[in-house]
């Protein structure tokens, strides 16, 4: 099925392309590179409107809220005290593509929880969300919810997402975003490019 066109009012998404998952970590997930192109293409094609998520972490287990303080006892090396603080930097060359003001810092899941996010997209008066990145069956997927449910249009690009888990990945995009075909559109980069630049 042909992408509707997507309007001048979309704002692209690159969610958590960071030093973090791509280098051998114990968070890292090696398709991240697989997917780097795609969302290259997007972000060169349309760098004001591609907006970046960065997860970050707390100084220490301790500094965290409810159950993230469980979550930070058991990834205790990802925790300001213990980690190189530039693994939370976006990868080359994506962090020299992002333009300033354009990188989002978020300690959950989904950047809907980042209120300087948010404000950016009701001043630019976003309707739809173009999503790339990782992890698909973690922070996209929260993202993801999080947009839906605000009522935006969610196009989830097919050969710009990933996740440490593919089978976990396979299922989010074969199995539940199918799901919602009213609310999220999946194509891969070359639709998304060509429906946006008819918008």
């Amino acid at each position: 099925m042909t992408l509707a066109p997507i309007g001048p009012n979309a704002a692209h998404l690159v969610v958590d392309m960071q030093r973090i998952f791509a280098e051998r970590t114990e968070w890292y997930s090696p398709t991240m590179a697989d997917v780097l192109p795609a969302i290259l293409r997007l972000a060169s094609a349309r760098p004001r409107e591609t907006l970046y998520s960065r997860f970050t972490v707390p100084d220490h287990a301790g500094a965290a809220t409810g159950r993230w303080k469980t979550y930070y006892q058991r990834w205790s090396m990802f925790t300001g005290e213990r980690m190189d603080p530039g693994l939370v930097d976006l990868v080359e060359p994506l962090k020299a593509l992002a333009l300033p003001g354009n990188v989002y810092d978020k300690p959950t899941y989904s950047l809907f929880e980042t209120e300087p996010f948010v404000k950016r997209l009701a001043a630019d008066g976003t309707d739809t969300i173009i999503l790339t990145g990782v992890e698909t069956d973690v922070c996209v997927l929260a993202t993801l919810f999080a947009a839906v449910d605000r009522g935006f249009r969610v196009v989830a690009v097919s050969d710009a997402l990933t996740s440490s888990d593919e089978a976990s990945h396979r299922s989010i995009m074969d199995i539940l975003l199918p799901r919602m075909p009213e609310q999220v559109d999946i194509a891969d980069a070359d639709e998304v490019l060509a429906a946006w630049a008819t918008g």
